[in-house]
């Protein structure tokens, strides 16, 4: 399997932790809401599922609205842990047998880089996709993001996301992506 290139029939995007009362404090939060939106769409459009989690959301509330309307709601999983791992997720991924993971969200330094750490320990292919994800400082994002390439994840954005998703021009989903994208 090429570890570089993303395929749509193995593809799954992993929204994790955007929510309600961590989205105010992040820097860059509305150009990670807008990639999210997109990769969503894509996901959609594509047909590739879509997994999201929430971290102790009594406290943290939901999926920020913009998101949450767009993913099934047995796709999304309450935690406890930083990593986005748990068992329920590990569960969920295997029983979609996909092994490319495109993972976004918050923190950076914290859930997503736990999150990719153990997605590679157990041999997934994972992109992160660094302009749908983010931390409360510039510094912690570029921590995060220089973890998880150090270990082994493909640091890719949205849009080249997309299009690698995409391959061609000229489909009904190029045509709704690219009106989205410009």
């Amino acid at each position: 399997m090429d570890k570089f290139t993303l395929t749509r029939e193995d593809a799954v995007l992993f929204v994790i932790d955007i929510q309600e009362r961590l989205v105010p404090v992040m820097k860059y939060r509305d150009q990670v809401i807008r990639n999210n939106q997109i990769l969503i769409t894509a996901a959609k459009e594509m047909n590739f599922p879509v997994i999201a989690t929430e971290q102790y959301p009594k406290g943290l509330g939901r999926t920020v609205s913009e998101l949450l309307d767009e993913i099934t709601e047995e796709n999304i999983f309450a935690k406890n842990s930083f990593t986005a791992y748990t068992d329920e997720v590990k569960d969920a991924l295997e029983k979609l047998a996909k092994r490319k993971v495109l993972v976004t969200g918050m923190e950076t330094h914290v859930c997503v880089f736990q999150t990719v750490r153990d997605l590679l320990k157990d041999g997934y292919q994972v992109f992160v996709v660094k302009d749908a994800v983010a931390s409360r400082t510039k510094n912690n994002y570029l921590n995060g993001l220089d973890l998880m390439q150090s270990l082994g994840a493909t640091v890719t954005n949205a849009e080249t996301a997309v299009f690698d998703l995409l391959k061609v021009s000229g489909t009904p989903e190029f045509k709704v992506m690219s009106r989205l994208i410009k």
